[in-house]
């Protein structure tokens, strides 16, 4: 089988295609023939050695995928094979991602994809749906799982409703009853925001964001999907309600974060950190179960129509695919594998 490897953390180039022994699940793990294979920023991360230890001598990448189960493992259902699924975690504490033509993955990680939803959208779920997905169920009162109504009547933030997390925030949300706001950088960004479901977008950039959000919220919003605290907090403060929640997935820009306690006392502020690994398997559980019915309701597409173009790389180029997610391309950045 063809997969791509590295050996040492570093840069794209560290990326190889190699031909290795075909893969063989164990007891409670299915094999998949993976058809497109999602990139991440954790992804990058991992292989630059950036806060991931590395404990494999050889490691394929990639976390997300979708393609057909092949083969199954001691105590897996054998009617499993030939199913159509979604993968997360691929890589997740082992060295068999989904940048390969086969993964292998425990059985519950290789989750039924409904027929009408085709191996892009697939290959999109995994990290950016989960995360989003706890994003919007953290709330002191709000939801543990999200399905159609469960946010009635609430307002959410989307910031960075561009990018592959504030997507998927924006059409989960929507599709959960929420009024949703998506913060953007640009114009052509904010297009996309707009085909992703946002009910309303702001340039950060622009105007008075701030006023610009709480005349849509006058009572405040309920929950910030929030991509760059340090450089949003001030926004998200500004836009907050009181005992409202600010779900922070990421850090980008590295701009360090200030906080003034007393004001965010006064405000009960509920902050929540986010990292899909550590969410724990009831959080994890609640969330696969509320997308894969999103994805059956369809209401988590993909391509530049739904607000998320695909960026497309043959596998023998992950290290372009790579280049382009380090260099923060807009879009989901996906391998097709042969």
């Amino acid at each position: 089988m063809k997969a791509i490897m590295y050996r040492e953390t570093g840069g794209p180039e560290v990326l190889r295609l190699v031909d290795r022994d075909p893969l063989v699940p164990g007891p409670g793990e299915v094999r998949v023939r993976i058809a497109v294979s999602g990139v991440n920023p954790t992804d990058g991360q991992a292989r630059a050695g950036d806060g991931h230890a590395k404990t494999f001598p050889d490691v394929t990448p990639h976390h997300d995928g979708a393609g057909v189960i092949d083969a199954a493992g001691e105590g897996v259902d054998r009617s499993r094979i030939g199913e159509r699924v979604w993968v997360f975690l691929a890589a997740a504490g082992r060295p068999t991602g989904t940048a390969a033509e086969f993964t292998v993955v425990p059985a519950d990680q290789a989750v039924p994809l409904p027929g009408a939803a085709g191996f892009d959208v697939g290959a999109a779920l995994g990290v950016p749906a989960l995360t989003a997905h706890r994003a919007l169920t953290v709330a002191e009162d709000g939801p543990g799982r999200l399905r159609p109504g469960a946010l009635e009547g609430k307002v959410v933030l989307a910031a960075g409703g561009a990018g592959a997390v504030g997507h998927a925030v924006i059409q989960l949300a929507r599709w959960a009853g929420a009024t949703v706001i998506g913060t953007v950088s640009n114009a052509a960004k904010s297009v996309l925001a707009t085909a992703a479901g946002a009910h309303h977008v702001v340039n950060y950039r622009e105007g008075d964001p701030a006023a610009a959000i709480r005349e849509i919220a006058p009572g405040g919003v309920d929950v910030v999907a929030e991509v760059a605290l340090g450089a949003n907090l001030a926004l998200d403060f500004a836009v907050l309600r009181s005992r409202g929640t600010i779900s922070v997935y990421a850090n980008q820009g590295d701009r360090p974060v200030e906080l003034d306690v007393r004001q965010h006392l006064v405000r009960n502020t509920r902050f929540q950190f986010i990292v899909l690994h550590t969410a724990g398997p009831r959080a994890r559980s609640a969330a696969v179960e509320a997308v894969s019915d999103a994805v059956a309701d369809g209401a988590l597409p993909v391509g530049e129509a739904h607000g998320l173009p695909l960026l497309r790389f043959p596998l023998e180029r992950t290290a372009d695919a790579h280049r382009a997610v380090d260099g923060g391309a807009v879009g989901k950045v996906v391998v097709d594998v042969p």
